[in-house]
């Protein structure tokens, strides 16, 4: 089934067609490899965006009004958006991109946020010489990845500075083993993460106790993950849980899950870490989502909301995002909208320096301070030179709230991330066997006084079967 192509205007008639922004002007397509040069001229851009996911319905508003700030600044170019539905097989999404350049002789792509969308994508790219701009990128870079896609532009970091934090948070709380959860891609992996994470944390003398590796959501997955996690807690006492890389689906019911067995809650002696992929749309989530979450530590990316671009930004995307979608409650942007908008940024700056170079390296050459940050690339990646920040927060109830940031170089302290109270990460036997000495040597340490000849009654005392009683 082909996909339909959509471009970008003020209002929308239905969730996957829209009607036409601008009239047409005469597009000339350049020879591949040729100089750029863009004067007078209608630039196409193609996206992918899952218009029916939360994120999606963000990169798509943000998107839009990318293009109408530049169509109405620039004088002597234009840009006009087709988006397409990515949420489809990676396969369609490659065979779209390919009819997209073909038939819209669009300049450059943008989206797809797993590597094997972006990797099938960037082989079309490669054929026709066009710029894959794509969110998304390897746990563990590789200059590989540079010689065997040399169209493809990753628009994230490297997943090293999110471990390094979860690493941080596991040593300041002084949990010594781990359970960590992923749900797998379409293909079957993780993307380097859990490698990444499982050398993090033997840096720190911590053991993963337990894999769990959930495949892809379906409509039947709540009863598997309610099995998993059945025989995980009769299988490990360790109750430090790591949500490594899941979608929100997979989250919601996860969480959901994990409540019904006991193993969410300040109760439970149980802890939670979520990464910045959830945790930055949970703003947007049902309350009863959170409430399920209790307890639960998050990562989240950082970025300034109070620079004049971001207020003046945040407006245009509220009056928008509200009038296109009034079945969202929460209608600010998040870190995902800013690098949509960040994304039309570097083509729209790359079309500008069209004096000479192909468009492929003037998207390159790019460096501006963007809605999420500094933009500039090395290795055909985001820069990894501007020292990434999260923020650490904490559900409480319905709500979640701030604790403390992180940055690669932060001393750990010793009140740091600022939780109220740790969780022991660990279950304690209902009833426990305690062998203890009848004649010890120092009686004030171990001292037994026998009632009668039945071991029952004895009396037990002493320093050390008093810090026992007081740590049980």
């Amino acid at each position: 089934m082909p996909f339909p192509f959509i471009t970008v205007s003020r209002t929308v008639s239905k969730p996957l067609f829209f009607p036409v922004l601008i009239c047409y002007f005469l597009f000339i397509l350049l020879p591949h490899g040729g100089q750029a040069n863009y004067k007078n001229q209608v630039i196409k851009i193609g996206a992918f965006v899952d218009v029916n996911s939360r994120i999606g319905k963000e990169e798509l508003t943000a998107m839009k009004i990318a293009a109408q700030n530049f169509n109405k600044d620039s004088m002597s170019r234009k840009v006009s958006l087709y988006f397409l539905d990515s949420s489809r097989d990676p396969q369609q999404v490659a065979s779209a991109a390919g009819q997209l350049i073909k038939e819209k002789k669009v300049k450059a792509i943008i989206g797809m946020h797993s590597l094997q969308e972006a990797a099938l994508v960037a082989d079309v790219g490669i054929r026709t010489q066009v710029p894959i701009l794509s969110f998304a990128a390897p746990a563990i870079p590789s200059p590989m990845i540079q010689l065997r896609w040399p169209f493809l532009i990753r628009m994230a970091n490297d997943g090293s500075a999110q471990v390094k934090c979860i690493a941080d948070i596991v040593l300041a709380c002084n949990w010594r083993r781990v359970i960590v959860i992923y749900e797998e891609d379409v293909y079957g992996g993780d993307s380097g993460m859990s490698a990444l994470l499982a050398e993090a944390l033997q840096n720190i003398g911590v053991d993963i106790d337990y894999r769990l590796v959930l495949p892809p959501f379906l409509s039947d997955s709540e009863e598997l993950i309610h099995k998993e996690l059945v025989k995980l807690e009769e299988s490990t006492p360790c109750r430090v849980f790591i949500v490594l890389k899941s979608s929100l689906t997979m989250v919601t019911s996860l969480f959901r899950e994990a409540k019904k067995v006991g193993l969410v809650g300040g109760e439970t002696e149980a802890a939670w870490i979520i990464p910045d992929s959830i945790t930055n749309l949970l703003d947007s989530v049902d309350k009863s989502v959170i409430s399920s979450m209790e307890g639960t530590i998050g990562i989240k990316t950082h970025y300034s909301n109070s620079s004049d671009s971001y207020k003046e930004f945040n407006d245009k995307f509220e009056t928008s995002f509200r009038a296109n979608y009034f079945e969202e409650e929460y209608s600010k942007p998040g870190i995902y909208a800013l690098r949509a908008y960040d994304s039309i940024s570097v083509i729209t700056k790359a079309i500008e320096r069209s004096t000479g170079g192909t468009l492929l390296g003037n998207m390159l050459s790019v460096n501006f301070s963007g809605l999420s940050g500094e933009i500039r690339f090395d290795g055909q990646m985001l820069s990894q030179s501007e020292t990434p920040k999260f923020k650490i927060v904490n559900v409480d109830g319905e709500k979640f709230n701030d604790l403390n940031y992180w940055t690669p170089d932060k001393k750990i302290k010793e009140d740091w991330p600022g939780l109220k109270l740790v969780p022991r990460g660990w279950a304690i036997a209902k009833e426990m066997t305690i062998v203890v000495p009848g004649n010890a040597a120092f009686e004030e340490f171990v001292k037994v006084t026998k009632r009668s000849n039945n071991p029952n009654d004895d009396k037990f005392g002493g320093f050390s079967i008093e810090v026992f009683r007081d740590d049980a």
